[in-house]
């Protein structure tokens, strides 16, 4: 068998997180498998294992938890990302019931109508915060109304969610400065955001009653809202974001998207795959089990590297280009098998309403400033600050 090549990089520096791509293609180039040695975590860099790791949770179990710190994942053992089926499957049929894709004809006229509100009057402007005013309006404005949430702690949604995303590093110190937004949040969904306080119509009235009928435990409810709340914000916000700076950067796909809007969703899928805006998760070998034949023992930490199979020389073609022709649905920022992303749906609709809005009245996006989000658990951009010029190549829909 091969020894196992030992890196001693670190993931989560602020260079890192910043730019992770050098160093996903440094761990691709030492195997299929390499172990992490500051924080006793064995990485899978490449897209064919990754994948084949996703679609095989009874080997690589999510049941001990999906984060790097032992204590977090020990704490948050048997909320639905850290859980297996049977169990996992009961919570997300409960979860997935308003997320399912027939279920988004329902809110499509809503999010549709929002986001050509926002659009018209960001591009009127001239010049926004891509981030804060664009990608932010419709996971805040619409979302919260679907979960059904109290007005009361809104405010606070977006930096509970992020804290919660930083948890999912190792204990340093933006894990540490973590700690007290997270207690707040769970405090909030425990004590707040709870039947007689929710709207009665709402997603997580749903949870409530699902619990009522027997279906699951009342006290699963708080944390499965978390699974409605932490993961259609930020994810969804750094992808809309993430794709406006790629068009910025790369006009002449933004020509061609304009000119044909059924590329709309291969623009989606090339904008997560090549900006993946959830970089990892980790799983536990629940039995010895080789790969490339490459033998890790039962019971290893593993960190399926989302971001860097995404640019998988070996599985995409020129990965690092942005070619919204490209057929990436494969990608893997979504995850795969049982754990795929429950929200993906969402996320694609309130993308594409936004992209096929700003198709219509902007030719270019230029960036004026932007500041890089430093998490844990997300990667993207904090601000972007861009100027949108309109009038020219005339948009035409495809």
């Amino acid at each position: 068998m091969p020894a196992i090549p030992v890196s001693d990089v670190d993931l989560y520096t602020r260079e890192a997180r910043t730019d992770p791509y050098p160093i996903y293609e440094e761990l691709r180039a030492l195997g299929p498998v390499v172990r992490l040695s500051r924080h006793d975590l064995y990485a899978i860099p490449r897209y064919r294992d990754v994948r084949t790791a996703l679609m095989d949770w009874r080997t690589f179990s999510s049941a001990r938890g999906v984060f790097v710190d032992p204590a977090m994942n020990a704490q948050l053992e048997g909320i639905t990302l850290c859980s297996d089926p049977p169990e996992h499957t009961t919570m997300r049929s409960v979860l997935g019931r308003p997320l399912r894709q027939d279920r988004m004809r329902d809110v499509t006229p809503t999010i549709e109508a929002e986001a050509d509100r926002v659009v018209t009057a960001l591009v009127a402007r001239g010049r926004f915060d891509a981030v804060t005013e664009l990608a932010a309006h419709l996971p805040m404005a619409v979302v919260s109304d679907l979960v059904g949430i109290p007005e009361q702690g809104r405010a606070k949604m977006l930096e509970w969610a992020a804290a919660m995303w930083d948890m999912q590093g190792p204990a340093n110190e933006r894990f540490t400065k973590a700690a007290p937004a997270v207690e707040e949040f769970m405090a909030y969904v425990t004590h707040e955001a709870v039947p007689g306080r929710i709207d009665p119509d709402g997603w997580a009235s749903q949870l409530y009653q699902a619990a009522a009928q027997g279906e699951l435990p009342r006290d699963k409810c708080p944390a499965m809202m978390l699974d409605y709340i932490t993961p259609s914000l930020d994810t969804t916000i750094l992808a809309i974001s993430n794709a406006i700076a790629l068009f910025a950067e790369n006009p002449e796909q933004w020509d061609l998207l304009r000119a044909d809007r059924s590329l709309i969703p291969h623009a989606i899928n090339e904008t997560l795959r090549l900006e993946s805006p959830v970089p990892q998760f980790s799983r536990v070998l629940t039995e010895d089990h080789e790969i490339d034949e490459v033998l890790l023992a039962a019971g290893s930490r593993v960190a399926l590297l989302y971001g860097s199979g995404n640019r998988d020389e070996r599985h995409y073609q020129d990965p690092e280009r942005f070619d919204i022709t490209r057929r990436a649905s494969d990608h893997l920022a979504f995850g795969r098998g049982e754990h795929v992303c429950i929200g993906m749906h969402l996320a694609r609709l309130e993308m594409g309403a936004l992209l096929d809005r700003l198709a219509d009245r902007v030719s270019r996006f230029e960036i004026v400033t932007s500041t890089p989000l430093i998490n844990n658990g997300l990667r993207g951009l904090q601000h972007l600050e861009v100027t949108v010029r309109t009038g020219e190549h005339a948009a035409t829909a495809g």
